[in-house]
């Protein structure tokens, strides 16, 4: 007997009708995703999310009643394997930081809602950090800049590697990145293989850590 595949469950949480609309009609698309609830403020997040243990929230930054922050930490201290995707007006260096210190795994700019809100949501059900174009730019220019400590300088790398850098980061297979940057797989992969021995890095997930820790993100 054939089974059907469990749906993605996804909790929407924003203070504006219009916009809860929106969104559901976004995400209504996907044939294997549902929306199970919806929060018109922080306090009602977290109630609901507690309630219906979605696998992802799409979560407002700015509530009434607990704001997006307050929301995420409480959010992902009761249910860790729920998956938060931050989606706001704001784009600041600090607010990006402090949101992913908050738990959240993804930051979405409304702006880019209407072409990347699909894409960002699959990418965090996976447990894959998503950051809008603008915040991404922002946490690499932090890690590029120059005076920050660490275990490596960021000067060591040159120019394409810090692109690729970039791109192993957001969890691009090296054929993915090679299509993006008009390079040969095997151009990329000696990249990939030269700016994590400069690193001293041996996994993405070892990638993105130390993206997140220069940008000041993690501790």
């Amino acid at each position: 007997m054939k089974t059907t595949a469990r749906k993605l469950r996804i909790l929407i949480a924003d203070d504006h009708e219009m916009i809860r609309q929106g969104l559901r009609r976004v995400l209504g698309t996907h044939p294997h995703w549902e929306i199970c609830g919806e929060a018109v403020n922080g306090r009602e997040a977290v109630e609901q999310a507690q309630q219906l243990k979605p696998d992802v929230v799409v979560l407002d930054l700015s509530m009434p009643h607990g704001s997006g922050l307050v929301a995420t930490r409480a959010i992902r201290k009761a249910l860790p394997q729920t998956e938060v995707l931050i989606l706001t007006m704001h784009d600041s260096e600090q607010m990006i930081r402090e949101v992913l210190a908050a738990g959240a795994r993804g930051y979405l700019l409304k702006s880019d809602a209407g072409t990347l809100l699909l894409a960002a949501v699959e990418s965090v059900s996976r447990s894959k950090p998503f950051f809008t174009p603008k915040a991404g730019d922002l946490m690499l220019r932090d890690l590029l800049a120059p005076g920050q400590g660490g275990a490596a300088a960021p000067s060591e790398l040159t120019a394409r590697e810090e692109q690729v850098l970039k791109l192993i980061a957001e969890d691009l297979s090296s054929k993915e990145i090679a299509n993006k940057l008009g390079l040969s797989v095997k151009t990329v992969e000696t990249h990939r293989v030269n700016l994590m021995r400069k690193l001293n890095l041996h996994s993405v997930s070892a990638v993105v850590r130390y993206v997140l820790t220069r940008s000041g993100i993690v501790p």
